[in-house]
């Protein structure tokens, strides 16, 4: 068993990886928009030209070999021209929320990531990488969903989150939900909640999907701790073994 949420840090299996943005075309302000999105990550971004690819593609490339493509309009519609309001008043659908391939790819990554107004783009990709976990959830209609949000109040005060929530756990997903905070206000929702004011509690931001026990499908989870405030250490992980445990340590110790 973990020690402590921090612990699943040290076994983050992540090799090199870096970003190649291909035949650019697109203007100065857009590269710069990328730029701003892995600002400070481990995760580097550069140019070259390939005859062989098509204009304002980005690859994600992995021990020399590129592993995930994504045009640069994927980048700028899903992400990079997005503002997390959209996510909170629920005008992004969570059918319409896609994380493209090569963030996807990202995974195991240690993100350290800053809220606004240090940044207005790193927790956006924490907040996408949530919903696609929570769209997953509502697409397999079983299994298991964990979610911390510090203080429950923000489940009502968002409307896009009440709206997620109410959706996933209406499919038949064993939904659980951890915060500080009064929990009247969610009673109506088909949901368990988990309220304290420990250390996981006050400062832990995760959502975990796992399938039933015994059946094939998607396992991912996304964890971020804030050891010191709207500074995030982050990763996302869609390795089985990894999710399991995460979840296990939060269902058996939080």
């Amino acid at each position: 068993m973990a020690e402590s949420l921090r612990s699943f840090f040290d076994e983050l299996e992540s090799p090199e990886r870096h970003l190649v943005l291909l035949n650019r075309s697109s203007p100065d302000p857009v590269r710069k928009l990328l730029d701003s999105l892995l600002d400070g990550q481990p995760v580097s971004i550069s140019e070259t030209a390939d005859p062989a690819s098509d204009d304002d593609v980005v690859a994600l490339v992995e021990n020399g070999s590129i592993v995930a493509r994504s045009t640069l309009d994927e980048l700028l519609e899903s992400v990079l021209l997005i503002n997390s309001d959209l996510y909170k008043t629920g005008a992004i659908g969570l059918d319409e929320v896609a994380l493209p391939a090569v963030l996807e790819g990202l995974d195991e990554v240690p993100f350290q990531v800053r809220g606004y107004p240090a940044s207005n783009k790193e927790k956006l990709l924490l907040i996408i990488v949530s919903r696609v976990i929570e769209r997953i959830a509502a697409e397999h209609g079983e299994g298991t969903l964990r979610a911390s949000f510090q203080r429950l109040s923000r489940i009502d005060d968002e409307r896009g989150t009440r709206s997620v929530y109410e959706r996933v756990a209406g499919t038949g997903v064993d939904v659980h939900v951890y915060g500080v905070g009064d929990v009247e206000s969610l009673s109506t929702l088909p949901i368990t909640v988990h309220t304290g004011t420990s250390y996981p509690y006050r400062c832990s931001w995760f959502v975990v999907f796992t399938p039933p026990d015994g059946t094939d499908g998607d396992h991912v989870a996304l964890l971020a701790l804030e050891d010191e405030p709207n500074v995030w250490d982050a990763f996302w992980t869609f390795r089985p073994d990894l999710v399991t445990r995460i979840e296990r340590y939060i269902a058996e110790r939080i």
